[in-house]
């Protein structure tokens, strides 16, 4: 079993110093248009960054429905010495982020050369499209790392493109892992903090992130350790709206159980304003 996947949390830029500052400073998933936005948020995770974290500039699609045009993210990433850039990604859709993500790298290098390590995100309709990707992503010669996106759709049991711990096993089983590239999850999916027990299984996981633990603990709901994982209609990280000072111990719960789900010996820093 892995030692550790890295668990970065998201959380409101209000509640950065409160939820997200890591002792000791490891892993960052920060979003580009934040960044770019948000003095606050900016000088944060530069701050971070300084400390030794590894700051992953994430493209903007989750939040805005678009991805940032490559000059847009290469600025975000210098702004917050950022190493790693997840390049552009199209939901679902395999040929389509392939074709984005190729396009971002070009452009990604003419503007900065090897500075930063690029992600590319491993989305795909069906199985065939996703192993198909997957070798273009292993074969481009520009990617340094490979994202798979949480599972939030219910699908065939199995199924490589839905079953996020199936893709995994499915890689590791056909000797498929490339111990020179990175490997991510993005989000926490259906079964939340438990699918990193069964994660933690592949040594070759580097990090997760979420924001779950902030957005339950928020509305009063704990995560059992052991589970069931049960999440109802949550709003949007940026539409959370402020948080009662009396849910932070829970929130700092929830967090610590979904370090403790990833064998994350991480913990949240004493407050440094």
């Amino acid at each position: 079993m892995a030692e550790a996947i890295d668990f970065s949390v998201i959380a409101p830029p209000a509640y950065l110093e409160d939820f997200v500052a890591q002792e000791p400073a490891r892993v960052h998933h920060v979003a580009a248009q934040r960044v770019l936005s948000d003095e606050v948020y900016r000088a944060f995770f530069a701050r971070e960054a300084e400390r030794g974290a590894e700051i992953i500039v994430d493209n903007g699609l989750f939040d805005l429905g678009r991805a940032l045009p490559a000059a847009r993210l290469v600025e975000a990433a210098m702004a917050v010495s950022a190493r790693e850039i997840i390049l552009p990604d199209v939901m679902w859709d395999g040929p389509a982020t392939l074709a984005a993500s190729e396009q971002a790298a070009r452009e990604i290098r003419e503007l900065s050369g090897d500075a930063f390590r690029l992600c590319a995100v491993l989305h795909a309709a069906d199985d065939e499209e996703w192993l198909r990707t997957y070798d273009s992503f292993m074969t481009s010669g520009w990617a340094g790392a490979i994202a798979l996106p949480a599972s939030r759709r219910p699908g065939p049991e199995g199924q490589l493109c839905r079953t996020r711990w199936a893709a995994t096993a499915y890689l590791e089983g056909r000797g498929l892992v490339d111990d020179l590239i990175v490997y991510r999850l993005l989000g926490l999916g259906r079964t939340g903090h438990l699918e990193l027990i069964e994660q933690r299984e592949h040594e070759w996981i580097s990090s997760v992130d979420g924001a779950a633990p902030v957005i339950l603990g928020a509305m009063g709901i704990a995560l059992l350790p052991d589970g069931p994982y049960e999440k109802p209609s949550t709003p949007r990280i940026e539409r959370l709206g402020p948080i009662a000072e009396e849910r932070f111990d829970l929130i700092r719960k929830n967090i610590a159980v979904v370090r403790a789900a990833a064998g994350s010996t991480v913990a949240i820093a004493e407050d440094r304003r």
